[in-house]
Formats: structure tokens, C-alpha cells, sequence
């Protein structure tokens, strides 16, 4: 493609406007433009820049750059092609752009540096040569990132698995803290549940939102985060929300229903105090909205309380008239979610097989008599008998 057409190409970019307005490619478009006004000075310092910000992008190449652009950001194609809609004239717009960055990625620097010199007094074309060079590959094609789309999604969810929801956007965690299945210890029943319903989630099905409670340190948060590690849930996003952004749940769930995706959003150790108004806002989200739950979206929430709202004794001996409609309704809450599931501490026998069972995978040489004693000594002193507890127990054997 010949420079002027590139920038006039460049310049109608439509479907993927985003792309163009960002620094890189507003460095090209104005390399292009110097060029066509005869601007040979301003065209190389626009070149050196552009090479610049490439490096400071990590990139060795406009394509490579082009390639992160369009695959990790939402664009309205990307969008259309997830939710499998039609749209022809979307649909052309997006290849001819698609095209016209491929033209760019594979265009070789000796070509610019060359209109470059020709714009530019013959004494400094020796200073052009030294200028440097970035790759000109182009990693993609329309048909590529098509069925990427299809498959995938688009944007931060098509990259990345796990979020972070915080002052109204999403915020990837690189590294989840996501257990395999063989580093789950006990409670094979409540778990088996919570797969099942995820299971369901992926399909397709109606599910329910789940609430695992009970006891501190049994395991109800890792039984949630595990869900990324399991095969075949590969179409899963987690979203853990913190109870402050509970009032802007709705507007969360709204931006995910109708894709290709299934997400579940978690709310880690919930629990109201007796004045706290956020409660209600949790029961419209689960419950009794409006706005239907898009089918792709499903609400996973862990407690170490069963009713979620804490209750005092000044709560049923106050003077209010209906006190006892208002204590049902502050604990009609944890009866929102569709599959309570609870997380009691293991009996005495559960938490010895256990710790035998993880001083075995630990390597501890000590006789199982002197263990078992040692176990029930330790676990006098702290709080359940429970895997983080016996995990504890294990590990100090080390010190």
C-alpha cells in the first residue's frame, strides 16, 4: 500500500477508532502527515519517537502492538462477534481496518526512511541510516481475530481470568491464588456441590447463587477460587467484590450479561452489622429487582456467619411494635441464595486423619501416636479443628 493511501486508510479508521487514538499510532499518522506536507525534519523526529514509545511499550514491532490492541480491547466487532449478532456493515468496516493495520505492520522501515530522505537535505540523509529499525511482521489476520473473538471474548476478559472490582472498574490479578483439587483437604461433599452448580453455569442452565458458610478456616473462599483450576472451566471469570461496592453490583452485572463468558462474582467473608443499610441493597441484587440476573451471571458469597446480619440482644427487647418482622426480615438474607452450603469444623477423628494425611505429603518422620497427641495439644490452642488449623500444626513441625 503506497504511504498516501496508508494515511488516508489510517485517517478513516472506523471500527477501530480506539486503536488509532492511541499514542503509537497518532506518532504514525503524524509521521504520514509531515511527510505529505514535505516536512522531512519533523517527519524523523516523529520516527525516532515513534520508535521511542514502541520501546517503552515493550514492543519490537508495530504489529506486536497492534496485535496486544486489538485482542485486548473491547471494540464494538469484538463485542457484535461474542454475543454472535450480525451487523454487515460493522462487519466490513472492522475487516477494512483490520487490513489497513496489517499494511502498516508489514511496512518496512527502509520504505518511510526513504520518504523521509527525500523530504529532507541531501547532507542528512547519513543521519537517517542510523536511525533505527523496528520488526515488520504482522501477526494477525480478519479471519484470525474473528474466530479469536468467537472463542475467547474480547478485551481484559479474553487475557486474563481473575478480577478485582474496585471504584467502578476491573482490575486483573496476573496471578490468582487458585488451588488445584489435590490441595483441598476435606469437605469433598460441599465442594462437589458448588462444582455442580458452576458446572451448570457453563452449560447454560439456571442456577442458583450460592452461600457457603460456617467455620473460620475450612476452606469456603479456597473452595471458590479453586473453580479457575478445574478442567474444562476455561470459559470462567471470577470477580471478587468487596462489600462497599455492593450498590454498584447492579451496574457490574449489567455490563456482563450477553456474552459468551460465564462469571461468577464473590463477595468474600459477608456479613452486616444490625445498622448497616448495604443489606438491602444485597437482597435487591439477589432477589427481588427488576432487572432480571443475566443467565451468564452467577453470585457466590462466603460468611462465617449462617444469617449474614449480626444481631444483639437489644434487637429483641427494643420497643418497636413489629420488632419481630423486622428481626425476620434482617435474617431473611442468607434465605436469598438459592444453595446454602455449610463448612462446619471436623470432628476429632476427620481433623487426625488430616493431619496425618498432610504429614505424609510433608514428609514428617514422626510416629503417628506421638503426632496424633502433639495435633490435639496444638489444636487446644488454637481456634477449630479445621485444615488451616491442622495445616498450621504441620508446618511448625518445621521450626
Amino acid at each position: 500500500m503506497e504511504l498516501e493511501t496508508l494515511r488516508w486508510a489510517l485517517h478513516g479508521t472506523a471500527a477501530y477508532r480506539h486503536v488509532v487514538e492511541e499514542e503509537p499510532l497518532q506518532k504514525v499518522l503524524m509521521l504520514l502527515d509531515k511527510l505529505a506536507a514535505g516536512d522531512g525534519a519533523g517527519a524523523a523526529e516523529d520516527y525516532a519517537r515513534l520508535f521511542y514509545t514502541l520501546r517503552t511499550e515493550e514492543k519490537t514491532s508495530l504489529g506486536e502492538w497492534l496485535d496486544g490492541q486489538l485482542r485486548d480491547r473491547e471494540s464494538p466487532y469484538a463485542a457484535l462477534v461474542e454475543r454472535g449478532g450480525e451487523d454487515p456493515a460493522l462487519e466490513e468496516a472492522a475487516r477494512r481496518d483490520i487490513e489497513t493495520f496489517a499494511a502498516l505492520a508489514e511496512l518496512d522501515c527502509g520504505r518511510l526512511l526513504e520518504a523521509v530522505g527525500a523530504a529532507v537535505q541531501p547532507e542528512l540523509e547519513g543521519m537517517l541510516a542510523r536511525l533505527p529499525r523496528w520488526e515488520s511482521t504482522c501477526p494477525f489476520t480478519f479471519e484470525e481475530l474473528t474466530e479469536f473473538y468467537r472463542t475467547h471474548g474480547a478485551g481484559l476478559f479474553a487475557r486474563h481470568r481473575a478480577f478485582l472490582w474496585e471504584d467502578g472498574g476491573f482490575y486483573p490479578v496476573e496471578k490468582p491464588d487458585c488451588p488445584e483439587r489435590d490441595e483441598m483437604f476435606g469437605y469433598e461433599l460441599q465442594r462437589d456441590q458448588v462444582e455442580a452448580n458452576t458446572r451448570a453455569l457453563l452449560e447454560g442452565n439456571p442456577v442458583n447463587n450460592v452461600l457457603l458458610y460456617g467455620d473460620s478456616g475450612t476452606g469456603k473462599s479456597a473452595t471458590v477460587k479453586s473453580l479457575l483450576s478445574l478442567p474444562g472451566f476455561e470459559d470462567l471469570r471470577l470477580i471478587e467484590v468487596q462489600k462497599d461496592g455492593l450498590a454498584d453490583m447492579p451496574r457490574l452485572i449489567r455490563t456482563l450479561g450477553g456474552r459468551k463468558l460465564k462469571f461468577i462474582l464473590f463477595i468474600d467473608d459477608l456479613a452486616f452489622d444490625q445498622d448497616d443499610k448495604t443489606y438491602s441493597a444485597m437482597k435487591t441484587i439477589l432477589e427481588g429487582g427488576l432487572e432480571r440476573r443475566p443467565a451468564n451471571v452467577a453470585i457466590y458469597a462466603t460468611s462465617n456467619r449462617r444469617r449474614l446480619v449480626r444481631q444483639t440482644f437489644s434487637d429483641r427487647a427494643g420497643d418497636e411494635v413489629d420488632a419481630g418482622e423486622t428481626i425476620q426480615e434482617k435474617t431473611s438474607l442468607s434465605d436469598r441464595f438459592g444453595l446454602r452450603i455449610p463448612y462446619l469444623a471436623l470432628n476429632k477423628a476427620e481433623f487426625l486423619e488430616l493431619v496425618e494425611n498432610l504429614a505424609d505429603q510433608a514428609g514428617v518422620a514422626t510416629d503417628r501416636e506421638t503426632l496424633r497427641a502433639d495435633a490435639l495439644k496444638w489444636e487446644m490452642r488454637h481456634p477449630g479443628r479445621t485444615p488451616r488449623t491442622a495445616k498450621q500444626f504441620i508446618a511448625s513441625l518445621s521450626l
